[in-house]
């Protein structure tokens, strides 16, 4: 087993040695990419290191120091390079927001994983079990906008990413082995397309977990305190869990507390966050409870229409299918087909697998692998 405790880079902190360093990588048939952002410590999150690896070397870009990113979007973009990420969403929304990178041939090495069938699908255990490579997490995190960043944090920084090619080159051999390497491309493909929330306004109880199951009244409590915490979350500059947490919240919402001896009442609520936004809170749950009815918000929901007897029998029916291709494949079922998936296709009932390609949300690879399987499966339910 390896230590990954020392790895040699190159550390990017102006414009010209970025551009130096952009026609290298136009060289290159791959890359790793990794980054480092603030969300931990700050209201509004933003990229604050870029991690690139080549089979020959490992660079680290100071995005807060380097002026213009805007050299490395052709690279990016070049279908011809495969970029290696490790569970990309993330940043693929975050090089979109923060410098308008578009990624082009991605290939995810956590996708790669689970259609594998492995269970520990995080970076470290994978560079554990298939690289014998250990890493250290101790940095993950840390506040990477502080400037300078210490030596072991820049070191933590490039350790991963070292990795990134030779795995991504274990993975793509076993998914052809397989014959599953199809389904990581076409998964990889359409998580490239993915973009940051849109920045419109929009009650901020939609992206709160949990607000579908309550009431217009308790509704508008939750967006009246939600909307307090934004504002103190954006005067402090902190995230907005580090004002208040979601646990409180709920409990504040539920109870209504209308004095401060009701506050006390609410485990998460420390009396020092009480002296300083108790009365805040209180007041804005007296502005939920009197508006008017007609005033109150609504969540909204999609109309979900209620199967009939034989296409909840063909739900049931893909199920159990699902379980048994799951077990046979080692992989969790919900991969192999969604329930979302399962109940489109209950709905449509296509007789061939080529009906199948109109259904939304059904992917290419699904159709090639098991479209048959299906189409059988639904012909014998009825």
């Amino acid at each position: 087993m390896t230590d990954s405790t020392h790895t040699e880079y190159m550390l990017i902190e102006n414009d010209e040695d970025l551009y130096k360093i952009v026609v290298e990588l136009q060289k290159e048939p791959a890359i790793g990419v990794d980054l480092e952002a603030d969300s931990m410590f700050h209201y509004q999150e933003r990229v604050c290191l870029l991690q690139i690896s080549t089979h020959a070397l490992n660079i680290v870009i100071d995005p807060l120091s380097v002026e213009d990113l805007s050299p490395l979007a052709p690279i990016f973009a070049d279908a011809r390079i495969r970029k290696v990420f490790h569970g990309a969403d993330y940043d693929i929304r975050s090089l979109y927001r923060d410098f308008g990178i578009e990624v082009n041939s991605l290939f995810d090495n956590q996708i790669a994983a689970r259609f594998l069938g492995v269970r520990e699908i995080g970076l470290a255990s994978l560079l554990k079990e298939k690289c014998h490579v250990l890493t250290d997490k101790k940095y993950q995190k840390k506040d990477w906008s502080q400037r300078p960043l210490p030596a072991a944090m820049l070191q933590y920084a490039v350790q991963d990413i070292h990795h990134l090619l030779p795995l991504a080159s274990i993975l793509e051999r076993e998914l052809m082995e397989k014959g599953l390497l199809l389904c990581v491309e076409e998964e990889c493909e359409l998580l490239s397309g993915v973009r940051p929330n849109s920045l419109r306004k929009r009650p901020f109880f939609l992206s709160f977990r949990g607000a579908a199951r309550l009431d217009p009244r308790s509704l508008a409590v939750l967006e009246k305190i939600l909307c307090f915490r934004d504002q103190v979350a954006r005067r402090r500059d902190c995230p907005h869990f580090k004002v208040l947490g979601n646990k409180p919240i709920i409990d504040i919402v539920q109870i209504k507390p209308l004095t401060e001896i009701d506050l006390t009442r609410i485990k998460g609520l420390s009396p020092k966050l009480i002296h300083y936004l108790g009365r805040s809170l209180i007041e804005k749950v007296k502005e939920g409870l009197s508006l008017p009815d007609e005033a109150l918000p609504l969540y909204p929901k999609k109309p979900r229409r209620r199967l009939i007897s034989k296409e909840a029998a063909r739900v049931k029916a893909l199920k159990s299918w699902r379980e048994r291709l799951g077990r046979k494949w080692g992989v969790d079922a919900a991969l192999v087909c969604t329930s979302a998936q399962i109940r489109a296709i209950a709905i449509a009932n296509p007789g061939k697998p080529e009906n199948m390609e109109c259904i939304k949300g059904i992917r290419k690879w699904q159709i090639k692998l098991f479209g048959s399987d299906i189409c059988n499966v639904l012909r014998k339910t009825g």
